[in-house]
C-alpha cells in the first residue's frame, strides 16, 4: 500500500469499478422491462411513494453534501448550516404547490420548459432552456469532479481514471433506461447511503468524544454560533437564495413531479424528501464546525474525511468511497437523464429543423458530448466552484420572473425578457471576482475605498440578493 495513502490503488480501482457494474447491470437488467419513450421521459407516470421518495432525495444528495455544507460551515457558522439545508430541500415544499399546478395545467408534459414555452415566445423560452441546461452541465461536472478528487485523496488513484468509469458506467445504463433506470437505481443507491451515513455518523461520534457538541464548538469558535456573527447570517441568506433557486430549475425533479401516479403520492413524497435532506445536510455542515474547531489547519472541504479517517482505518476508507460513488452516480443519472429528456422534449421547438430527426437518438449523442466536456473537467482537477456560484446567480435571476408568471397571465414576454436582464446585469456587476476582493462595480468599475465594510464582505451575497430580487422590482415598476 502506497505509504501517503489509506488504500492502495488496486484496491480502490477494484471497488470503484464493482459498485459501478453492479448499478449499470441492475439499470439495465432493470429497464429491460419497461423501454420506450413515456418510461425514458416519465417513467409511465407510475411511480409510488417510496420509489419516488427514495429517489428526489439521492437524487438531491449527490457527493458535494461531503464537501460542500462541511466547507462552507467554517466561515458562515451555524447560520451558513441552516441557509444550505433549507435551501437544499426547499424546492421539496415548493414543488408540492407548483407541481400541483403544472400536473393539472399540463397533465401530458415531462418539463418545466415544455411548460414555459406555451407561456412565452420562442427567444424567452430558448435563454431559459440554455440556463437550465447550463445549470445542470455545472452540477454535472461538480459531481464527478468530487467523486475523482475523494478517491484520489483516499488512494492517490489518478482523476481521470475515476471520472472515465463513472461516467460510462452510468451513461450506458441512464441512456439505454431513462428515468425508469435512473429511479429504480435511485432506490438501492438511497438505502446504501442512508446505512453508510449511519455508520458514518456513529464512528465519528465515538471517536470524537465530548468534542462533537455545540459547548467544544462554543469554547474553540464561539463566533460560529453567535447570533450577533453577520457573516453568518448573510452566508445563511446567500446559500438558502443560491441552492434553492437552482434546484427549482432542475429538470430531475420536475421529471419526477410528473412520473408520480398521482398527485397525493406526489406530496407525500416531497414532505419525506423534505425531512430526510434537512438533517442530512445539517448534520454535515455540524461536523464541519466540529473540524474547524479540532484543527483550523485542515483544508475545510475535507473536514468529514479528516476527522473520519484520522485513524487511517482501511474500512472506513471504503466506507467512504462505497457513499461517495453511491452519492455521486444516483446523482449523476440523474443530470444525464434530465438533459437528455430537454433535448428529446424541446429539441424541435428549439433547433425546428427536419421533423423526421430522431430526437431521442440526437440527445444520447448530445449527452455523450456533454460527458466528455465533464470528464476533461474532471480530470483536471480545476476548482469549479466558482463557475458553480456563477450558474447559480444565473438561476437566481430567472427564479421570480418564471415562477410569478405560473400566477399572472399579464406578464408580457418583453417585460419577462427586461426584468431577468437586468437583473442578470445587476447580479453580475456585483459578483465577486475569484479572489472575492472586488467585482466589476466595486474596485473596477469605482474604487473600492467608497464602499462600506459590509459590502466589501458580502460581494457574494448582494449579487445573489440583486439578481433575485430586481427582477421582482422591475415587474412592481411595471404594475404586473
Amino acid at each position: 500500500m502506497d505509504k501517503t495513502h489509506i488504500l492502495s490503488q488496486s484496491t480502490s480501482l477494484t471497488l470503484v469499478i464493482f459498485i459501478s457494474l453492479v448499478f449499470t447491470v441492475l439499470g439495465v437488467y432493470h429497464s429491460k422491462k419497461f423501454l420506450g419513450l413515456s418510461n425514458y421521459l416519465t417513467a409511465n407516470r407510475n411511480i409510488g411513494l417510496f420509489s419516488l421518495s427514495t429517489s428526489l432525495v439521492a437524487s438531491a444528495l449527490g457527493a458535494w453534501i461531503l464537501f460542500g455544507p462541511v466547507a462552507a460551515a467554517t466561515w458562515g457558522g451555524i447560520g451558513a448550516i441552516i441557509g444550505y439545508a433549507l435551501g437544499t430541500a426547499f424546492p421539496m415544499i415548493f414543488l408540492i404547490y407548483f407541481g400541483k399546478k403544472i400536473r393539472k395545467e399540463s397533465p401530458k408534459g415531462s418539463s418545466l420548459i415544455e411548460f414555459m414555452r406555451k407561456k412565452f415566445g420562442r427567444s424567452l423560452f430558448k435563454l431559459i432552456l440554455l440556463m437550465t441546461i447550463f445549470y445542470m452541465f455545472i452540477f454535472l461536472c461538480a459531481e464527478v469532479t468530487a467523486v475523482a478528487v475523494l478517491i484520489n485523496y483516499i488512494s492517490g488513484t489518478d482523476l481521470w481514471v475515476t471520472a472515465s468509469i463513472v461516467l460510462i458506467a452510468t451513461l450506458i445504463y441512464t441512456l439505454y433506461g431513462g428515468l425508469r433506470a435512473s429511479i429504480f437505481t435511485d432506490n438501492i443507491q438511497m438505502i446504501v447511503i442512508g446505512i453508510l451515513l449511519v455508520i458514518s455518523f456513529s464512528y465519528m461520534i465515538s471517536f470524537t468524544n465530548n468534542e462533537f457538541s455545540f459547548q467544544f464548538i462554543e469554547q474553540k469558535n464561539p463566533q460560529l454560533l453567535s447570533t450577533t456573527y453577520v457573516p453568518s447570517y448573510t452566508a445563511g441568506l446567500t446559500f438558502f437564495i443560491a441552492v434553492a433557486a437552482t434546484n427549482l430549475f432542475h429538470q430531475g425533479n420536475w421529471q419526477r413531479v410528473y412520473a408520480a401516479k398521482n398527485y397525493e403520492t406526489l406530496k407525500k413524497s416531497l414532505i419525506i424528501s423534505f425531512l430526510i435532506i434537512v438533517p442530512i445536510v445539517f448534520f454535515m455542515g455540524f461536523i464541519g464546525m466540529v473540524s474547524f474547531s479540532i484543527d483550523s489547519s485542515n483544508r475545510p472541504d475535507l473536514g468529514f474525511f479528516t476527522l473520519l479517517l484520522k485513524d487511517k482505518t482501511e474500512f472506513l476508507s471504503i466506507i467512504i468511497i462505497i457513499l461517495g460513488l453511491a452519492l455521486t452516480i444516483s446523482t449523476v443519472d440523474t443530470l444525464v437523464n434530465a438533459i437528455s429528456s430537454l433535448f428529446v422534449v424541446d429539441g424541435k421547438a428549439t433547433f425546428n429543423i427536419n421533423s423526421k430527426i430522431d430526437y431521442l437518438k440526437l440527445s444520447k449523442y448530445f449527452i455523450i458530448f456533454l460527458s466528455l466536456i465533464s470528464f476533461f473537467i474532471a480530470s483536471r482537477g480545476f476548482d469549479i466552484l466558482y463557475l458553480f456560484l456563477l450558474a447559480d446567480l444565473f438561476c437566481c435571476a430567472f427564479v421570480f420572473t418564471v415562477f410569478y408568471s405560473f400566477y399572472n397571465k399579464r406578464i408580457k414576454e418583453k417585460t419577462a425578457y427586461i426584468s431577468i436582464i437586468l437583473g442578470l446585469i445587476g447580479g453580475c456587476l456585483m459578483f465577486p471576482f475569484p479572489d472575492f476582493s472586488k467585482s466589476l462595480l466595486v474596485g473596477i468599475l469605482l474604487p473600492i475605498e467608497m464602499f462600506s465594510t459590509f459590502i466589501l464582505q458580502s460581494l457574494l451575497f448582494l449579487s445573489f440578493l440583486i439578481a433575485t430580487f430586481l427582477p421582482a422590482i422591475i415587474l412592481k415598476i411595471k404594475n404586473i
